[in-house]
């Protein structure tokens, strides 16, 4: 294993000057909580003669916004990308979400440029890829959006051994949640009258393909 490296006492003060707290911090500078406080408790303040891990205590997170997962304000990404907020206070989801729409990420397969969409709701089968495998490290250029195909071929398997017996069983069920009955509303309704077709609302659900 590599030898982790020094740090400086201006790459701490450029970290200080940019977050919230010392976890915080230590995730700006792409190192362990524990190395970063090493070494910040080397490097004393000029002014208040505190050391710089003391200095950038914040015990009652001031500053630093309580985001739920599934609630709240939507993440701010630059925020995010520079080690200043925590991801896990968002959902994966609606992370990749803002990356795509303020242009971080391209919405296309970084490999194969794949970036269909699904006609009735405009999904593509697109993941994320993390590639030093830290899942909370959204700095520029770690995070990928991979197709399937590639996603598969270069990470691992999308589907499990559970998933895959139910697609290619001989059930008429191929997707891998239990069979529901299902509906088109009215979003997708809209979509398919917006494609020329003319469909009857009663009718629509035959439109479904249950094979």
């Amino acid at each position: 294993m590599p030898k982790a490296k020094p740090l400086s006492k201006q790459q701490i003060l450029a970290a200080m000057a940019k977050t919230k707290s010392n976890r915080a911090a230590a995730r700006y500078l792409n190192v362990s909580y524990v190395h970063y406080k090493k070494w910040a408790k080397l490097y004393q303040d000029e002014e208040t003669r505190e050391t710089l891990f003391d200095k950038h205590l914040n015990p009652s997170g001031k500053g630093i916004p309580k985001f739920l997962s599934d609630k709240g304000k939507e993440p701010a990404v630059l925020d995010i990308i520079e080690g200043r907020v925590d991801p896990s206070h968002f959902t994966p989801e609606k992370i990749k979400e803002k990356l795509i729409k303020e242009g971080y990420l391209k919405e296309e397969c970084a490999v194969c440029g794949f970036h269909e969409t699904r006609v009735l709701d405009y999904k593509s089968p697109l993941l994320m890829y993390f590639q030093d495998g830290n899942k909370k490290n959204y700095k520029d250029g770690n995070v990928q959006l991979l197709c399937y195909n590639h996603y598969f071929l270069n990470v691992g398997d999308v589907f499990n051994e559970q998933d895959l017996t139910q697609i290619e069983s001989h059930n008429t069920v191929n997707n891998t949640t239990k069979a529901v009955e299902w509906e088109v509303d009215n979003y997708h309704l809209q979509r398919l009258k917006e494609l020329g077709l003319e469909v009857d609302e009663d009718d629509a659900n035959e439109l479904i393909s249950r094979l």
